[in-house]
């Protein structure tokens, strides 16, 4: 069996780094190593994942992913939970999560009788549906306060909208236009998602070509 660490870095590189040593702490003091990392820069409430996608193609029957938190793997709909779990059943992957104790008991040799591992899938089918609905109603949550946020700001005449990082836009064109780094490397380098630097990159050259002078 191997292990593969999925991590989301949609905050900052220091929250990715700190969540990625928590989980090799606790990996290694169950006598087992993460053999690779797989880490997201899109949203948990979109399906569309490349890194997820990718790591459900590389991974064989029977390996483990391990996560911080469910709602690192999920902030989805229902609907989509549902065809993500059809997914990990169908390569019989195990979730290990430490926000769920259950779970951890996939990297324990003591259980031996196929009735209690039977037993302890249900269980942790059950509390990761049951954590992946409260992390998507946080989610909802959090959305409907920020519209509301923004709504009221805007009757009262301060909503600008979004202001645009230039600094950062700068650093997405320099690494992806200039520099020709892929589209993966740059969101990487700059934490941003692969949508953002298609983004950024096709705004701002656009915006920098210079048009032929009209000879005529």
């Amino acid at each position: 069996m191997y292990i593969f660490g999925y991590l989301r870095a949609s905050t900052s590189d220091q929250n990715a780094k700190r969540a990625q040593n928590t989980l090799i702490k606790f990996v290694q003091e169950k006598g087992f190593r993460i053999a690779g990392w797989y880490v997201e820069n899109e949203s948990g409430a979109s399906l569309q994942r490349p890194e997820l996608l990718r790591l459900l193609d590389d991974a064989a029957k029977g390996d483990a992913i391990i996560i911080e938190q469910i709602d690192r793997l999920s902030r989805l709909d229902e609907e989509s939970w549902y065809k993500l779990k059809e997914m990990l059943y169908k390569k019989e992957l195990k979730v290990i999560s430490l926000d769920l104790p259950t779970s951890h008991l996939a990297l324990s040799p003591q259980i031996t009788d196929e009735f209690t591992g039977s037993m302890i899938k249900a269980i942790n089918s059950m509390m990761m549906d049951m954590l992946a609905a409260i992390a998507r109603k946080d989610y909802q949550d959090r959305r409907r306060r920020q519209a509301e946020g923004i709504e009221k700001a805007r009757q009262d005449g301060k909503y600008r909208g979004r202001q645009a990082d230039l600094d950062l836009h700068e650093k997405i064109y320099q690494l992806r236009v200039i520099n020709g780094l892929s589209i993966s490397d740059t969101a990487k380098l700059t934490n941003v998602s692969t949508r953002t630097v298609i983004r950024v990159a096709k705004k701002l050259s656009l915006e920098r070509t210079v048009l032929p002078a009209d000879n005529d």
